[in-house]
C-alpha cells in the first residue's frame, strides 16, 4: 500500500468514526461494559493520543533526527516484521491492566473527540506530503527509526503505516463496545 492508498484508508476509518461519534450520546460515549473495560470514548481519547504523541510524534522524528536520543537505524523485530508482512495487527484483543500510566481518560464531550480526530486526521496528511517528497526526491524510505515498544525500530513510513493500522484495528473493540451496548440497553 502506498503512502496515498494508506492516507485514502484512514481517511475512511476516520470518517467513520467521526460518522459514530455524531450519532452517539455523550451517555453512550462514557459508558463501560464492566469497571477494566474501556468506554467508548476513552478507546477514541486513546486512538487519538497514540497517534498525536507516538506514532505521528516518531514519524516527524525520523524525518528531522536532530539531535535526539530516540532516533537510532535499529530494525524490527520478528513481531514488527510479520505486522507489517500482513499490513494489519493480528485480530487479537490486547488487555492491559488498568493504570494512570495507559489508561485513557473520558472525554470530556463529543466536540473534543470529533476536533481530536479532525487533528490528527490533518496531522497524517502533514506528515504524509514529507513522507512523500523524500520518497519522490529519489531516497529510500528515511532510515532513521524510533524504537516501538514491541515492533521494534520504525522509521517514519512505517510509523505513518502503524498509525492506520491501528485506527482499523480498533474497530474490533468499537465493535464489541456497540455490541455490548444494545444487549444492556
Amino acid at each position: 500500500m502506498d503512502t496515498k492508498e494508506t492516507l485514502r484508508q484512514f481517511e475512511e476509518t476516520v470518517r467513520g468514526y467521526i460518522r459514530d461519534l455524531e450519532s452517539s450520546s455523550l451517555e453512550r460515549l462514557l459508558w463501560k461494559p464492566s469497571e477494566d473495560e474501556w468506554s467508548l470514548g476513552q478507546m477514541y481519547m486513546h486512538l487519538i493520543r497514540s497517534a498525536q504523541f507516538m506514532q505521528l510524534r516518531n514519524a516527524a522524528l525520523c524525518l528531522e533526527p536532530g539531535e535526539s536520543t530516540e532516533v537510532s537505524q535499529t530494525g524490527k523485530t520478528k513481531a514488527g516484521e510479520e505486522v507489517f508482512k500482513a499490513g494489519s495487527f493480528p485480530p487479537d484483543r490486547v488487555h492491559v491492566p488498568p493504570s494512570p500510566q495507559y489508561t485513557p481518560p473520558q472525554p470530556e464531550s463529543k466536540g473534543q473527540l470529533a476536533e481530536g480526530l479532525r487533528d490528527t486526521l490533518r496531522r497524517m496528511e502533514e506528515i504524509e506530503s514529507r513522507i512523500t517528497a523524500e520518497l519522490d526526491s529519489g531516497k529510500e524510505a528515511a532510515p532513521y527509526t524510533v524504537l516501538h515498544p514491541r515492533f521494534g525500530g520504525l522509521n517514519a513510513l512505517e510509523w505513518f503505516r502503524l498509525t492506520e493500522m491501528h485506527y482499523r484495528h480498533h474497530l474490533l473493540q468499537k465493535g464489541r463496545l456497540d455490541d455490548a451496548w444494545r444487549e444492556a440497553h
